[in-house]
């Protein structure tokens, strides 16, 4: 089609631009008024017991102690441990990402670390769930070295680095304004040129209607 054609087709289906408008318009509504999402974020370490040779827990911070707190994380990802976490009052959005703690010196992930994360309509409802979910991550921990039957004085503890602190999520409405704008446009014009392209079709394919008798 040249632009012409492409203009006198606009014009002739300008009810489905209409429509596109409207809803880009809506569109444009909820990307300017959000609902207001926070994310509370706390960072777990699980650490070695004290030694004599190893008086300073995060000093002893060894790739095995790695491989137990991802072990954790596996559990707490299975359909089992998501009910678990749904039981302790952990709702919406959360995750638990072992923390890339690499170095030049220290090869990646090999530091026990992870960070919980969760999303809530609330400040306070996100931290309580990360506190919740660290529970939960204690309780695991100390059930898989209560199945090897560890001692007390061998046993790996959980602590908690970062504590929970909710921040309010913003963001960058320009960019998702233009997204939505430029979406209706283009949905807009493609659906209005199907439309019209359509409508003439099936007019030219009606049949020609019969001569009236003599």
């Amino acid at each position: 089609m040249s632009p012409g054609e492409v203009v006198l087709a606009l014009l002739r289906r300008w009810y489905v631009l209409a429509v596109a408008l409207v809803l880009t318009a809506c569109g444009a509504y909820a990307v300017l008024r959000p609902a207001q999402t926070w994310l509370s974020s706390a960072v777990v370490v699980v650490k070695p017991p004290v030694t004599g040779n190893q008086p300073n827990q995060l000093a002893n911070l060894q790739p095995p102690l790695a491989a137990v707190s991802y072990a954790v994380v596996q559990q707490l990802r299975a359909p089992s441990g998501a009910r678990e976490l749904a039981d302790a009052g952990v709702h919406g959005g959360y995750a638990l990402l072992p923390r890339n703690s690499g170095t030049s010196v220290t090869p990646q992930y090999l530091i026990p670390s992870v960070q919980i994360q969760v999303r809530a309509g609330d400040g306070a409802a996100a931290d309580s769930a990360v506190r919740a979910i660290t529970t939960v991550y204690r309780r695991h921990l100390e059930a898989l070295q209560d199945a090897q039957r560890v001692p007390a004085g061998s046993r790996m503890s959980l602590d908690l680095l970062v504590p929970p602190s909710a921040v309010l999520e913003t963001g960058a409405r320009t960019r998702a304004l233009g997204g939505v704008a430029l979406t209706g446009l283009i949905g807009g014009v493609l659906a209005a040129l199907w439309t019209d392209r359509r409508l003439r079709r099936d007019r030219g394919a009606r049949p020609a209607p019969a001569p009236a008798p003599a």
